[in-house]
């Protein structure tokens, strides 16, 4: 039978419970088992596809084309497999079936109401997964922090479930806070003896405690929780703040988590986990023998989670490159604003411009491509970065100086990139762009080829306008060519500059595909360049200073 575990969060938010999930979820797998994670979150938004990205962090796309919450990235980046429609689940998408449903009259007439009607919509919805017949163990992360509104209906849901399921077929895992007191030099455990109280009130007993804090739990304090909050002395876990999320696994491991939640859903499995290859990623992660520093222009800078898969997809790329990536956030408005591209630029070794949204800060993205063409800086474009490097090649070297994407001036008279046809009769902004994985024709001898060592790809897709394949002829014939071809539409997928060191951009999101065991090839490219680019640098540093003497 299968067996679901739901990780809830108590005392405050973003304690990681995407992490400790995804954490548990890879010990798991390397025990041999089957495990998917799936996340629940309270708001009614239907998925998070019109949330700004400083609202909620950047928006997650799978290969099916579902527009997700942020933590579905860590499932996949610790699991090595791909989610899907699933896999993230909001309150706005379960009002909306049992709306719908009411109104097709399924209901026969009922009056239809927070119980049974929604939380039966949640239980089928957490029970999904694991009637595939796919996995062994189906992990649930309920977004939110006990105790509010929003989270009462999945907590009651969760409540009936595991009646429904039996004792030994689930468990309860609550992330909690432990917080130090500097004045009083200690950790205070009243807040964690508060939230299992908040839980308990919905009829719901904890089975397991993570504690996240930033100084070793003591016996005493371990002994005092249990005691207070009715669980095993065994199943109080320190979750100590991690130098890196990539810690937690191995921090898990280190207080048998895995080992205490098999034994409590009775499944025998004497396999340890072979964690071999996560040791050796973060040795390397930890022991870089360079660095160098990329600039990542963006306009949600202030929000690092705007831009997670990216600032990870850093992460993994350097790590096996052994080159520690600094990642220096700089906002498209300010190159707007101040124009000092030699200042804030200068000692970068590379730019990636990044995807987004709207006219904020275009005319910065576009002035930054044109700053490193013409230094011959190695340039990363993600769609929409991609789009202001079409944009910029345009105006100054192709001389369509009216040149735009009609995203940014609809009457543009030279729409270099245009609105896609299917999508100019579309009112609606959710879920109607295009989404999720579709193929790719590489141009042999590319940078692509390079880098990916394959000529058909498939990547995701978040966007709705393209490249204006009018304009396709003059690029080619200029120096900035197609080297990425979707074989179903023709629509461009990747341009490159040829008279350009290291020049490639995008039409899809390269990083939503980055796993800690598998680098996305682009970006390790791209790192390389980088590299090559900052020794370049330091060789001829080294002759100025020695011509000088």
């Amino acid at each position: 039978m299968v067996k679901y575990i739901f990780v809830t969060g108590g005392v405050t938010s973003s304690l990681g419970k995407g992490i400790i999930s995804a954490s548990l979820a890879k010990l798991l797998q390397e025990r041999g088992l089957s495990v998917t994670i799936q996340k629940f979150d309270p708001y009614i938004n239907v998925d998070p596809g019109t949330l700004n990205p400083y609202e909620h962090g950047e928006c997650y796309v799978t290969d099916d084309g579902a527009e997700t919450d942020l933590d579905l990235g860590h499932y996949e980046r610790f699991l090595g497999t791909s989610t899907s429609q699933a896999n993230n689940v909001t309150t706005g998408r379960i009002y909306q079936t049992v709306i719908n449903k009411e109104r097709a009259g399924d209901y026969l007439g009922k009056t239809v109401q927070v119980i049974p009607h929604i939380t039966d919509e949640i239980k089928r919805r957490l029970r999904l997964l694991g009637k595939s017949g796919d996995f062994d163990i189906v992990i649930s992360e309920i977004g939110g922090t006990v105790g509010d509104i929003e989270s009462l209906p999945y907590l009651e849901a969760i409540r009936q479930l595991r009646v429904e399921l039996g004792h030994t077929n689930s468990l309860v895992i609550h992330l909690t806070l432990i917080p130090y007191l500097s004045a009083a030099k200690e950790l205070k455990t009243k807040p964690t003896q508060h939230s299992v109280k908040e839980l308990l009130q919905t009829g719901i007993q904890p089975d397991i405690l993570v504690c996240r804090t930033e100084h070793p739990l003591t016996e005493e304090i371990r002994k005092k929780l249990s005691l207070f909050c009715n669980v095993d002395r065994s199943s109080v876990i320190e979750a100590m703040d991690a130098n890196t999320i990539y810690d937690v696994p191995l921090l898990m491991a280190a207080e048998d988590l895995d080992d205490i939640v098999l034994k409590k859903l009775n499944i025998e499995n004497d396999i340890e986990p072979d964690l071999t290859r996560w040791k050796q990623f973060l040795h390397k992660l930890k022991n870089p023998r360079t660095s160098i520093k990329v600039g990542l222009i963006g306009k949600y800078n202030e929000l690092q989670d705007a831009y997670k898969s990216i600032h990870e997809s850093f992460v993994h790329a350097g790590t096996v490159n052994e080159c520690q990536v600094q990642v220096v956030p700089i906002h498209s408005e300010l190159l707007e604003l101040t124009g000092d591209f030699d200042q804030i630029l200068h000692g970068l070794d590379g730019i990636l411009v990044a995807p987004g949204f709207g006219q904020r800060g275009i005319e910065g993205k576009i002035r930054a491509v044109q700053y490193v063409r013409e230094h011959k800086i190695p340039f990363f474009g993600i769609c929409l970065g991609m789009q202001c490097a079409v944009v910029e090649f345009a105006r100054n070297v192709l001389g369509l100086e009216e040149a735009s994407s009609v995203e940014f001036s609809s009457d543009t008279p030279q729409p270099v990139i245009d609105l896609m046809e299917e999508q100019k009769k579309i009112k609606k902004k959710g879920g109607t762009m295009r989404l999720g994985a579709y193929a790719c024709a590489i141009k042999p001898g590319s940078l692509a080829e390079e880098a990916y060592g394959k000529l058909e790809i498939e990547e995701r897709h978040r966007h709705r306008y393209e490249f204006n394949n009018e304009y396709l002829k003059d690029f080619n014939a200029n120096g900035m060519v197609a080297t990425g071809i979707n074989p179903d539409s023709n629509l461009v997928e990747i341009m490159e500059i040829t008279d350009h060191p290291w020049f490639v951009g995008v039409q899809f999101h390269p990083e939503l595909k980055s796993t800690v065991e598998k680098p996305h090839p682009l970006f390790v490219a791209f790192v390389k360049a980088c590299m090559a680019f900052h020794a370049t640098q330091g060789q001829q540093a080294q002759e100025k200073e020695f011509v000088r003497k």
